[in-house]
């Protein structure tokens, strides 16, 4: 069973989720929000950006799974900031998920009008149709400009991270702040040299596990949230197959030392102007 992870608001929030990035056919990822559910998955990561709040509210929908034991997360893309644009925006994704109100939303990058965004969020938080408020990709410098406007503080921070990429100036000032990271990418995109790494595949070996469920059970014990992507039902089987087993203290040790100076993904800032206006111009589905 995957623990709940306690947020700074009193809510809590699975640690252990499924991204749904670039899933972009209706039928395969609303069979593997259903999958994942039927696994025992609690926690569904979408966004805005991503094209497929419907099919994540049709797979949720379409599951055994009671709605209050689910927690719903999506994204506010920056072409929606600003106060009435972003009120806007979460009105169509609870629209699309059709699933009642959203568990977790949040700022999807640090450009743009975020103070008015906030303002909005807190004021869907404030009419209950929204729950836990947060932000994505957001570094130090990012957080410093908002938290001093924000009566609602993020609750979570979703960012790459993973054991080649352990974001050593942004954890502590999360840490300061009662911020959960939260890792997209937690595999580093399925990097062959990530999962190559000795120690990694000597800890799979010595607890009969994947090199990719040990990624994982690290990102368990560092007190990471973690929202690994797939639509293969025997890897989401796979992935959440982690809580039977612990890294020893050395193996940690070890993992943590993997740590290097560089993320995988790094989208110049400029990039988001060109994304921006393509996002206003085609419609959702």
């Amino acid at each position: 069973m995957v623990p709940d992870i306690p947020l700074s608001n009193g809510l809590t929030m699975p640690q252990l989720g499924l991204g749904v990035y670039l899933v972009s056919d209706v039928a395969v990822c609303e069979a593997s929000v259903r999958t994942a559910l039927a696994d025992g998955y609690r926690l569904v990561d979408t966004a805005v950006l991503y094209r497929n709040e419907r099919a994540v509210g049709r797979g949720i929908r379409s599951s055994d799974v009671p709605r209050d034991e689910i927690f719903v997360t999506t994204k506010v893309w920056p072409s929606d900031y600003g106060h009435d644009k972003t009120r806007a925006s979460i009105a169509g994704s609870l629209e699309r998920l059709d699933c009642g109100p959203i568990d977790l939303m949040l700022l999807h990058q640090p450009v743009g009008d975020v103070r008015g965004a906030w303002r909005a969020m807190e004021d869907a938080v404030g009419q209950g149709i929204v729950r836990s408020i947060a932000v994505s990709n957001f570094g130090v410098p990012d957080l410093e400009k908002l938290l001093p406007y924000v009566r609602i503080p993020p609750v979570v921070d979703q960012v790459e991270l993973h054991p080649h990429w352990q974001q050593p100036d942004l954890l502590p000032y999360l840490s300061q702040h009662d911020i959960v990271p939260e890792a997209w990418y937690p595999l580093g995109h399925g990097s062959r040299t990530l999962l190559a790494e000795p120690v990694i595949a000597a800890a799979a070996v010595a607890h009969e596990k994947s090199a990719v469920q040990v990624i994982l059970r690290w990102h368990m014990q560092r007190g990471f949230a973690a929202i690994p992507k797939s639509t293969d039902p025997a890897h989401i089987a796979a992935n959440i197959d982690i809580f039977d087993f612990e890294l020893t203290a050395g193996e940690m040790t070890a993992i943590d030392a993997l740590g290097r100076d560089r993320a995988i993904f790094r989208p110049p800032r400029w990039a988001m102007s060109v994304v921006m206006p393509l996002m206003r111009a085609r419609p959702l589905p």
